[in-house]
Formats: C-alpha cells, sequence, structure tokens
C-alpha cells in the first residue's frame, strides 16, 4: 500500500514528507535539463550546483518563481522524479498533499495538480502555506484565539491570522528572499562596476545581510566580472551596504505584515501582543528582520524552532490525521 505524501512545493527549497517515516527530501527546488535532448541531467543540490556554470544547452534552472510554475513541463518532470525518490511506481500511487502560496490564483492551481496527477499521484490536494505552516509550529488553530503566521519564502511573503481553524485575514505579497538576492545583484552592479551570479548574491546575504543594524555587522569580499574590463575583480561589501541595498523588498515584506494587522477583527488583535507573531520560512531567518517587524509593528515575534521546516510537518500532520482536519484544505477560508 503507497504511502500518502505531502510536498511543501516552494520556490526556493522542495520538501517531501511521507506518512509514517517523516520528512524524506529536503532540496532545493531547482532541475538541470539538455535542451536539445530534454533530459533531465539532475535535480536538487547537484542541480544547484551547475546554476551559471553550464554551457549553452544546458539549463540549471527553477521551476517555479513568485510561487507559480514558470514552466509546466519541467515542473511535472521535477515531481516525477520527487515521487519516484519517495519510492512511487506504476503499482503505488499515493494521495499527495501539496503546500501552495496562497497569492496563486486559480489557474495556477490547476497547473499544480494536473502537474502533479500527470507525474504519477492518484490524487492531488492542495493546502495555503500559512496554514500548514501554523499547524507545523503546533499552534492552536482551532481555538477561538488570534494566531499570526509570517511566512517568508525565496517568491512569496505571506501573513495570515488564523482562527477556529480557518484564515480570517491575509496579506500575501510576490515578494522574497530571491528578490533580496536580486537587490544585491543590482546593488552590485550599479554602484561597484561588478556583474556577480545569483550564487553569490545568496552568499553575500547569508553571510553580512541584515536587516536591521547589529553587533554581528562586518564586511565580505565578493568576486565577479568586472563590466567595463571583463575580467575577474574582488570589491569590498559592508553590511550596511547591503542593508541599503535590500532595503525595499524588505520594507515590502514589513509593509504586508502591517497590513494584515490592519485587516484583523480587533477582538483578535488584543491576542497578538500577548501570544506575539510567528516567523517562519527561509526568507524569515534573515539577520535582524524578526527585531525590524517587532519595532515597527509593536507586537511581539517568535522565530519558529524549525523555520525552514515548519510548512511540510504541517502539512505532514494532515496527512497523518486526515480524517481531523480534511476541512483545512483548500477551499476553506472564511
Amino acid at each position: 500500500m503507497a504511502r500518502d505524501l505531502a510536498i511543501d512545493l516552494g520556490t526556493a527549497n522542495t520538501l517531501v514528507y511521507m506518512q509514517g517515516r517523516g520528512i524524506v527530501i529536503n532540496e532545493p527546488s531547482v532541475i538541470a535539463v539538455n535542451r536539445k535532448t530534454g533530459e533531465v541531467l539532475a535535480t536538487g543540490q547537484e542541480a544547484w550546483g551547475m546554476i551559471g556554470r553550464t554551457p549553452g544547452y544546458i539549463v540549471a534552472v527553477r521551476p517555479l518563481r513568485g510561487g507559480a510554475i514558470t514552466d509546466f513541463e519541467i515542473t511535472e518532470k521535477m515531481i516525477r522524479l520527487l515521487l519516484q525518490r519517495a519510492g512511487v511506481s506504476r503499482f503505488s500511487r499515493p494521495k499527495v498533499l501539496i503546500c501552495v502560496p496562497s497569492a496563486i490564483t486559480e489557474v495556477e492551481r490547476r497547473a499544480v495538480t494536473d502537474a502533479t496527477r500527470r507525474a504519477g499521484a492518484a490524487d492531488a490536494q492542495l493546502l495555503e502555506q500559512p496554514m500548514a505552516a501554523a499547524i507545523g509550529a503546533d499552534l492552536p488553530i482551532n481555538e477561538p484565539v488570534g494566531n499570526m503566521v509570517i511566512d517568508i519564502g525565496g517568491g512569496t511573503s505571506e501573513t495570515a491570522v488564523i482562527s477556529l481553524g480557518g484564515i480570517v485575514a491575509l496579506e500575501a505579497v510576490r515578494v522574497g528572499s530571491f528578490d533580496i538576492d536580486a537587490a544585491i545583484q543590482s546593488y552590485v552592479r550599479r554602484e561597484h562596476g561588478v556583474a556577480i551570479g545569483e550564487r553569490t548574491a545568496e552568499e553575500i546575504k547569508i553571510q553580512i545581510g541584515s536587516a536591521e543594524p547589529g553587533p554581528q555587522d562586518r564586511s565580505a569580499d565578493i568576486r565577479g566580472r568586472d563590466l567595463v574590463t571583463g575580467l575577474p575583480k574582488t570589491v569590498r561589501l559592508t553590511a550596511e551596504e547591503v542593508r541599503f541595498a535590500i532595503d525595499e523588498p524588505v520594507a515590502a515584506m514589513v509593509l504586508s505584515v502591517k497590513r494584515c494587522l490592519a485587516k484583523a477583527p480587533p477582538e483578535l488583535a488584543q491576542d497578538f501582543l500577548a501570544r506575539g507573531m510567528y516567523l517562519v520560512g527561509g526568507g524569515g531567518m534573515l539577520r535582524g528582520l524578526a527585531a525590524r517587524i517587532e519595532r515597527e509593528t509593536e507586537v511581539p515575534v517568535k522565530m519558529s524552532p524549525q523555520p525552514l521546516e515548519a510548512v511540510v510537518l504541517g502539512a505532514g500532520h494532515c496527512i497523518e490525521n486526515y480524517q481531523a482536519l480534511r476541512g483545512m484544505f483548500m477551499g476553506t477560508r472564511r
């Protein structure tokens, strides 16, 4: 008998939870394809290492951008490989629960379910990421209290107020950690005349990136290609410069949290002051982001113990307890 699967199909990373076994796959959402033959050469960590380093006929791409499918065929191939690695065959076709951003349209939702069914799943259900994150963070979502979750991923930032098993208020913007990487690339190109790749920008963000000044501020040397001479060049970047470079996407994330707070019913708003807001997602790990949100909203912000895994763990809890939680799948928003 096939074990049911839960998939957090993220713009940055894809995680797979298998019923009874826990998380079995946690890798970047990247796939390398030979354009000439259509053959899949690598996925996950191996494909991520190929970004910006392949010949013209080999492309290492992220098939999801802004939480939406940008290439249906490649996404289907990636999901098929994920299912195969999880032990799915023609004789054992599982039901799959997929976590998707709440910002995607009906057409995009249909594209995700169709791709999953064509990849080999017996059935595909969708669950909104904020709801899954709240379950994964072990919040009392079925009680009449305000639970607020801020989920910052690679392509989207979503803030949701959850009470009595439903989403009461929601604010989602297509801004995420990839926009922070792009802002760093743009700043280094504009101010230092050096072109750097996506991977280098991500490394800078992790090393010295921050949303608020702090004692850990430092500088780092980065290597790229000089736009004038075309030769390799090294420049030094400070934490203050990076903070200035990424201020626009960070401000957009904080503003979305404020808008969600403004939508929340007054009776639930008082719960946030006592219970705080929970920050999940890889983008939420940016140094100083929780402190900045707390400073601008005057509401306590708590970091989830497992920010990267919270969504897939919540979805995994759903497939382990399907009968009790089936009302939380897509289409139940109040």
